[in-house]
């Protein structure tokens, strides 16, 4: 037996389990401050439990409860007995804010998403995705069935986006090309942040039409409708020629390798002589540092249950790339959009 094997636990080694243990309850108290619309209510002053149950037609004692769970997990500050106040933290689930990750937090916390997870173990034992066998169909197909699910995932992606939409003009030298086609683009939010950055680029949407739908207020506001164009179609089909830079953040990690691969091919078929792809993903180290992960490989069992996609190392991006023929040149770690990297490839020479 070795050192570590013979190292006796710790109430740190307790205390792990316990909070992991506790996840689950602790999404759900977050999800219940949504739908109770609590950090709104209480907005930038302080205000009573009992004000706050009255606003939002709960049960005083009750309210108060919840109240001082959001302050344990540091969303809410308990400033004096029964009165409390949002945290920075906390205001990042009010919808209105600036920087909002409400959506996203509806979205994770949502049954919808959650009864995969259910089958966890299931999805290990099969390589199956639990989520489909719940529900009778996939995850996009569900989506487009159900109107007001599809667009809070939209939004949701739209805010996972922002941080990204931040670092990546600025880490990878877009001005080298005429025409960049975000595939799987969404509302725009990405590639509306590079065609702001450099103002000689034009770009092109191609995504659903369900993917597309808020794309054209994104365009309007921030000025870019007649550099920017929107194209409905299937990715798994065909991708448009007409672009010397094909962009996907996001949508490698969806899908299987046959299926990345087939996506790739597509946009190698499309690409003019000299034009590239950037994959924009998270990429997972060789071997797990704990210290870095953060939640990157929770990410990939959502993957697993609820899409049939995965998480990638650097050798599988190149994999796929290769099959596809491709080559991946560079990879970019962009430190402002942590764990998301700029995964550059060229058309083989093979």
């Amino acid at each position: 037996m070795t050192n570590d094997e013979a190292r006796e636990t710790t109430p740190d080694d307790a205390r792990l389990v316990i909070e992991y243990a506790f996840g689950g309850v602790a999404a759900q108290t977050m999800r219940a401050a949504l739908r109770l619309g609590v950090v709104e209510l209480i907005g930038d002053k302080e205000m009573a439990a009992d004000d706050v149950a009255a606003e939002a037609a709960a049960a005083p004692q009750s309210m108060a409860r919840l109240l001082r769970a959001l302050a344990s997990m540091g969303l809410l500050e308990e400033r004096a007995a029964g009165t409390f106040a949002v945290t920075p933290a906390g205001a990042l689930l009010d919808p209105a804010r600036p920087g909002s990750l409400a959506s996203i937090a509806r979205m994770f916390t949502d049954p919808m998403m959650l009864r995969g997870w259910e089958q966890l173990d299931e999805s290990v034992r099969t390589g199956d995705v639990a989520f489909d066998k719940v529900f009778g169909t996939d995850f996009f197909g569900h989506l487009k069935q159900h109107p007001d699910l599809s667009a809070e995932f939209n939004t949701a992606m739209s805010q996972g986006t922002r941080q990204t939409a931040a670092a990546l003009p600025g880490a990878v030298d877009f001005g080298r090309f005429k025409t960049v086609m975000d595939i799987g683009g969404g509302d725009g939010t990405l590639l509306g942040a590079v065609l702001r950055e450099h103002p000689a680029v034009n770009g092109v949407i191609y995504d659903t039409e369900e993917g597309l739908a808020q794309a054209p207020a994104t365009l309007s506001r921030d000025g870019l409708t007649d550099r920017c164009s929107l194209v409905v179609g299937d990715f798994f089909r065909s991708v448009p020629e007409g672009a010397d830079l094909h962009m996907m953040k996001s949508i490698v990690h969806d899908w299987s390798d046959d299926q990345v691969v087939t996506i790739l091919s597509h946009c190698r078929a499309a690409l003019p002589p000299g034009g590239r792809v950037l994959i924009v993903e998270p990429v997972l180290s060789e071997i797990v540092d704990p210290a870095t992960a953060g939640r990157i490989y929770l990410s990939d069992l959502n993957m697993l249950v609820n899409v049939g996609g995965r998480e990638r190392t650097r050798a599988e991006f190149e994999e796929v790339c290769r099959r596809a023929g491709l080559a991946v040149t560079s990879v970019t770690p962009l430190p402002q959009a942590p764990p998301f990297h700029a995964i550059e490839a060229e058309v083989s020479a093979d």
